[in-house]
């Protein structure tokens, strides 16, 4: 027996009680079944999935009452309680990390390669932000006069979680464990085209000892059970992964209820090679952030800039490698690319290969869609392209690169900061000044100088521009759970105004 066919039967077992009962939503620790459904089906060969109830106002009036009466206790719980909580859903994730990541895969399309240690990235996040926990409401002394100030952060209360169809489980874990690290209870609203291991997760959670209503997931469509979360008054802060005029729309329905916003959004990152820079490993980064994961992640190296004297030798290799990659089957260890998430996202992808050809880009290597069955495309490499082009200027979110040649340091610059996103950007050259220089000046909320995006947990991630709001990861995760609180102790009996004295 193959791989590719041990996977699949594996994965027939696991997808087998979805198939029966489909997915429910889970609203204080209970299933509440939907008064309608929607279907999901598998971007790999168009096949249905489920059902899975498509969840209603009334249904997040639920949840979000579930989460606020259960706030203050899971509040006042002991953080070493929690941490425990926490660290037992982290080892319940290992025990199922293959169910997981098959399931991810058949979901989203996304290949075995990335998704079998994409359990293990959220066990760690559990992991990291468990042991975070007792110190996350910690503050300062801060001595004046007449005064000992002290701060302290308390959890903010119910929150809203969005996440997105692009390493869905992943990015859940991302955002949902600092919030109940913190104290806060969870409304999750995971995306429609992917809800598989978002139900995986919730049940692992409950299966760890957390309490009804701390967390509780609600699936259905952003125009109903979305706009409902953003609007209810119980909810203090929403969340939210994806694009970003979905973002600016969040943020509209929650201004009546003044809510905190947290956004990661967007992207149209530069990679930026110049002549000095290695070449090899510059060529494998390049490659490795755009067609990896399908394309489909918001820190692709979408726009890669290449400098005129070794534009043509790079190109040459590069479009060799482009058409090298290996699509197929996300089941199959040997695929590199699999389908991407759905119909309509596969139409959005391939509309661009003809907007390419009327701006005058040429298409070094892909730019057709593999197949009638499924949502495969073949990696693209578009070169000759301008900065003001919309291959140059929007966010295709799939596995297509646009090459664009400069002519030194300072086009280079005008080129990466030419776009309404900020979110990543790359840079290789082995002059440390340049480094400095350029990095001190691109416009972007993370950046790296001669190394493809690796996540570190304590560092903050997030964008700026179009690309988002706030910042995760480490203390910057509790910041935007958490209000800040300052207590003023007098030390003496400093003069007071007497008036009407």
């Amino acid at each position: 027996m193959s791989d590719l066919e041990a996977n699949t039967a594996k994965l027939d077992g696991y997808l087998d009680r979805f198939t029966k009962v489909g997915i429910r939503n889970l609203i204080d620790g209970q299933d509440v079944a939907g008064t309608t459904s929607f279907e999901t089906t598998s971007p790999v060969d168009d096949s249905l999935i489920c059902s899975v109830a498509r969840g209603t106002a009334g249904d997040v009036d639920a949840a979000a009452k579930a989460a606020a009466a259960a706030f203050p206790a899971w509040r006042d719980t002991p953080a070493l309680e929690r941490r425990n909580i926490l660290h037992r859903i982290a080892d319940l994730i290992v025990e199922r990390a293959e169910e997981i990541a098959l399931c991810e895969c058949w979901d989203t399309g996304q290949a075995i390669r990335f998704m079998s240690k994409a359990a293990l990235r959220g066990a760690e996040n559990f992991r990291f932000f468990a042991d975070k926990a007792p110190s996350a409401r910690d503050g300062q002394n801060l001595q004046s006069t007449t005064l000992m100030n002290v701060t302290t952060r308390k959890p903010i209360g119910p929150v809203g979680v969005i996440t997105p169809w692009n390493t869905p489980f992943m990015l859940s874990t991302w955002k949902i464990a600092p919030a109940l690290a913190a104290g806060c209870t969870v409304v999750h609203k995971p995306a429609e085209f992917s809800p598989l291991t978002a139900r995986i997760l919730c049940e692992i959670a409950h299966e760890a000892g957390l309490p009804p209503g701390v967390w509780n997931l609600v699936n259905g469509f952003g125009e109903d059970a979305g706009r409902a979360l953003t609007e209810h008054p119980a909810i203090k802060a929403i969340a939210f992964v994806g694009e970003s005029r979905t973002g600016s729309m969040i943020m509209k329905q929650g201004a009546d209820t003044l809510k905190r916003v947290h956004f990661e959004l967007g992207g149209k990152n530069p990679i930026v090679v110049f002549e000095d820079a290695d070449l090899e490993r510059a060529l494998d980064a390049a490659i490795f952030m755009i067609y990896s994961l399908n394309g489909e992640r918001c820190t692709s190296s979408s726009r890669l800039l290449l400098q005129d004297g070794m534009a043509d030798g790079f190109l040459k290799k590069l479009t060799a490698r482009v058409n090298s990659i290996q699509v197929g089957n996300p089941l199959d260890p040997e695929t590199e690319v699999g389908p991407l998430i759905h119909p309509e996202h596969l139409q959005k992808v391939v509309s661009y290969f003809d907007v390419a050809k009327q701006d005058g880009a040429t298409i070094m290597a892909g730019g057709e869609r593999v197949g009638d069955v499924g949502c495969y495309v073949r990696p693209t490499l578009f070169a000759d392209a301008s900065p003001n082009m919309r291959i140059a200027q929007e966010e295709i979110f799939g596995p297509v690169l646009t090459a664009i040649r400069f002519k030194d340091e300072a086009e280079a610059l005008e080129i990466a900061n030419g776009t309404q996103y900020g979110l990543t950007g790359y840079i290789w050259t082995n002059d440390l000044t340049r480094a400095l220089r350029f990095s001190d000046q691109l416009e972007a909320g993370m950046i790296w100088v001669n190394s493809e995006n690796v996540r570190h947990l304590p560092t903050p991630f997030g964008g700026v521009k179009a690309s988002g709001i706030g910042r995760d990861g480490g203390d910057w995760s509790f910041e935007f759970y958490m209000e800040q609180k300052h207590v003023g102790f007098a030390t003496g009996l400093h003069k007071i105004p007497r008036l009407g004295a």
